[in-house]
């Protein structure tokens, strides 16, 4: 339940978190399964995922959201054919960081329905630093416009639920409020002012954050509504924006057997 509204709705997004990731980011939340593993996790074959997909449409969940494939693009596109062959016909969300390859991307054109990409920062410096990729933000720009080729903005029924589109996340870091507003302006930039952003205020030191200058603490509340406006002045108005009390709450612990029930 604590994804956007279009993908929440009332009953859920049906996530499915792959272990291990493509990057390293010094504060990511869900360390315990993105980074090396505290415990290791069965490998699944795509006819078992297909099976779970459909078993999680049963459950009646809104969409199909898969959370970090940029590694495993391959199997996650033919366990949603499989699927399809087996009743399949919810949306399918591609929930990623945003480091991705244009190449891959363009495979799973017509396997997914909504991108759901971070663009986490706008300098090679910061990027360097928190997450060891020096080419994060051209890498990510290039991704999340192809993505918006494939799917244009954002489209939602008749009950506000999403059916296909654009959703980009950008988490507001504390004492880092000209790297957010320099990422609204690539946004613009290089898409346009409809494209829908989702600004996060959910940031704690997680991981191995307080390694790092400044990511001791929370982001202040001026911080958060300097980004905020920053977005509407630039023509930003598709926005979500986040009650900065989630910090607080969005801890999940996938050491637990339900983790994110807070």
């Amino acid at each position: 339940m604590g994804e956007e509204p279009p993908l929440s709705g009332d009953s859920g997004s049906g996530t499915v978190f792959f272990a291990g990731c493509n990057l390293r980011c010094r504060f990511c939340q869900n360390h315990q399964i993105s980074q090396p593993v505290e415990k290791q996790y069965p490998e699944i074959s795509a006819d078992s995922l297909a099976w779970a997909l459909v078993e999680l449409q049963k459950q009646g969940v809104h969409n199909i959201n898969f959370v970090s494939p940029s590694h495993v693009m391959p199997q996650m596109a033919e366990a949603i054919w499989l699927a399809g062959t087996q009743g399949l016909s919810l949306p399918v969300v591609f929930n990623s960081n945003g480091y991705e390859s244009v190449a891959a991307l363009q495979m799973l054109e017509g396997f997914v329905d909504v991108y759901l990409p971070d663009l986490k920062y706008a300098t090679r410096e910061t990027s360097t630093e928190l997450s060891g990729a020096p080419d994060y933000t051209v890498a990510a720009l290039a991704a999340i416009g192809e993505m918006y080729r494939q799917v244009g903005p954002l489209q939602t029924d008749e009950t506000g639920l999403a059916r296909s589109g654009l959703i980009v996340r950008h988490l507001v870091l504390p004492g880092r409020v000209d790297e957010s507003l320099s990422v609204l302006r690539h946004l613009v930039t290089h898409l346009d002012e409809e494209v829908t952003v989702s600004i996060m205020s959910q940031y704690y030191p997680a991981h191995r954050a307080r390694e790092c200058r400044g990511l001791d603490l929370t982001v202040a509340r001026e911080e958060y509504d300097t980004v905020v406006h920053a977005a509407l002045a630039l023509g930003l108005e598709n926005l979500w924006t986040q009650d900065r009390t989630s910090a607080e709450h969005y801890r999940p612990d996938f050491l637990q057997p339900h983790p994110f029930e807070f």
